[in-house]
């Protein structure tokens, strides 16, 4: 409604109205009654005190600028508050994410920057890339959440900040596990941290969230994610629980007009890739893959043009960009787009076992063998969930 309409109703003129929403008029007890009987709601809706805004010390995952003001989402995280920045992709889903909270106060050691960290990028090990080695497997001067320190006030219910359980990984299925949780759940909250498989071990590893799903493939042992999750954890103590094997291969056009077989095809008929970032387990398929083909990285047109998601790599694709690029047979169905099966992955989800026995981890994990989650994987197809919720791994 108009100012006009609101004072017509509140029975006060069009200028009162206009000094309350501009901050130079502070009403009286009998106008606040007035607008709050109005609009259908308390007083304590429309005015209160910045003061009376809670606020909590809590970790930040990221650093920032000095003098940046932040909005964030917040859990609970091993005994203490994580703040996650809403920053640039991170900010958004499909539509902008609500805060939970704004900094006001960020320690002197975050305006210099974090300590320095241990990337953990995969590194060459006898020759092969990607596979298997951390570049620090020692986690030497490696920095540990508890040293970047923010004061945030609080914009949401602290019950709903208590009852929060966050997830870093790369795949849909958890954003497809998370809602249908959340419907069952009414009380509970999934924060959802998009993140490769080596990025998210590594969140894990420093205390940013409760759980990390992967899909890493070590061709030396033959195993699925136990070395990573083992080398990256640095002797923490930690569970792996499977949600299923998923399809992995090229998106190619509808149709493959290209004629796309093998990643050596990719060469020999000229094509375009997108390429993920070093860390994930896409990258590292194409590279094992261009290994036993013998194919020179370096020979693959686009081999170092980067994307961040299995979603931009299809995007990339129906765009017209590029010719190829390695996801999921889920996501090629989900873009409507041809595949060519590589390799077959299993997704695994890695909990430190302190976390365990925590209310919200507790609620999420009683879901994978509910079947409305199940439906739910079903649809989206390219994965077998036969044994979900699986325990595979204690480490």
């Amino acid at each position: 409604m108009s100012q006009q309409d609101l004072a017509n109703i509140a029975g006060v003129t069009r200028q009162t109205i206009s000094g309350v929403e501009s901050g130079q008029y502070a009403p009286s007890v009998a106008v606040s009654l007035r607008l709050a009987k109005a609009l259908g709601c308390q007083v304590e809706n429309l005015f209160w005190f910045e003061e009376d805004l809670p606020e909590v010390e809590a970790v930040l995952t990221k650093p920032v600028k000095s003098g940046q003001q932040l909005r964030v989402s917040l859990a609970r995280v091993g005994g203490q508050w994580i703040a996650y920045p809403l920053v640039g992709n991170d900010a958004f889903r499909i539509e902008m994410i609500p805060a939970d909270g704004e900094t006001v106060a960020v320690s002197p050691a975050l305006r210099e920057g974090f300590p320095p960290q241990v990337t953990g990028e995969p590194v060459r090990v006898d020759g092969f890339p990607g596979i298997s080695k951390l570049s620090n497997p020692k986690g030497e001067a490696q920095s540990k959440t508890g040293t970047n320190k923010v004061q945030v006030r609080l914009l949401d219910d602290t019950d709903k900040l208590h009852n929060t359980v966050v997830i870093a990984g790369c795949t849909p299925v958890i954003s497809l596990w998370a809602k249908a949780t959340e419907r069952w759940h009414p009380q509970l909250r999934v924060h959802y941290n998009f993140a490769n498989s080596m990025a998210a071990l590594r969140s894990l590893e420093r205390g940013e969230v409760h759980i990390a799903g992967m899909h890493l493939y070590d061709p030396q042992t033959g195993e699925y994610n136990i070395p990573f999750a083992r080398e990256a954890l640095g002797g923490k103590n930690a569970v792996l629980i499977t949600i299923g094997v998923w399809e992995e291969g090229l998106l190619v056009a509808p149709g493959n007009p290209m004629g796309i077989k093998t990643v050596s095809d990719l060469v020999d008929l000229g094509a375009t890739i997108v390429n993920r970032e070093s860390g994930s387990g896409s990258r590292m398929l194409l590279e094992r893959k261009l290994q036993e083909e013998q194919v020179p990285f370096h020979t693959l047109k686009g081999f170092d043009h980067i994307v961040h998601s299995h979603k931009d790599v299809a995007l990339s694709i129906v765009s017209g960009i590029v010719d190829a690029g390695v996801s999921t047979a889920s996501i090629a169905t989900a873009f409507g787009l041809g595949f060519v099966p590589l390799h077959r992955a299993r997704y695994d989800l890695v909990i430190l076992k302190e976390y365990l026995e925590e209310a919200p981890v507790q609620q999420l994990l009683s879901t994978l063998g509910h079947r409305l989650v199940q439906s739910q994987l079903e649809v989206l197809g390219g994965y077998d969930i036969s044994k979900i919720g699986e325990v595979v791994a204690n480490i």
